[in-house]
């Protein structure tokens, strides 16, 4: 059966506008309290540049994940780093020491790799719970001997409301 032109353009135009609303209402429906990636200038993090979000949090009965997210490129000379996280806001002030594994013992690198990036996603706190509502800020500065160290290309946060 063929329909009209004006009915064919009709059923294109439903179909099209129903994609979009669907693609906008996933997107409204994101648990992503927090998505951030920052570009380190010429590969190159110091200790001054630290990636900071600031954010927050309505419920704190709700458990929440953050990781923090790594690209590198294969010119990084470590098969590991060592990060410091400051979580601050709320009566809250604590820094914990993370040391992440990037390579295995025979150098091969981990994560996923496209070219010579390579990409991390770690965990720095798993189904926390805040100790109430309010605004709280966090903060990762890296915490290796080298300063700036090299092959860092960025650097990221995310804040998953719920858990995995």
């Amino acid at each position: 059966m063929h329909l009209p032109k004006s009915q064919t353009m009709n059923r294109i135009g439903l179909t099209s506008l129903l994609i979009v609303l669907s693609l906008a209402f996933t997107g409204c429906m994101s648990n992503n309290l927090v998505d951030t990636n920052e570009h380190v200038a010429e590969n190159s993090w110091t200790y001054a540049k630290m990636t900071k979000v600031e954010f927050e949090i309505k419920q704190a009965d709700q458990p929440y994940q953050v990781y923090f997210k790594l690209r590198h490129t294969a010119d990084y000379r470590y098969s590991n780093l060592f990060v410091l996280m400051h979580l601050k806001g709320n009566g809250t002030d604590k820094t914990t020491r993370y040391q992440f594994k990037l390579a295995k013992g025979d150098g091969e690198w981990l994560g996923k790799g496209s070219g010579d990036l390579y990409t991390h996603e770690f965990p720095l706190l798993t189904n926390h719970r805040f100790a109430k509502p309010g605004k709280y800020m966090l903060e990762i500065e890296q915490n290796m001997r080298d300063n700036p160290l090299l092959g860092i290309s960025d650097i990221g946060l995310t804040i998953v409301k719920g858990s995995d």
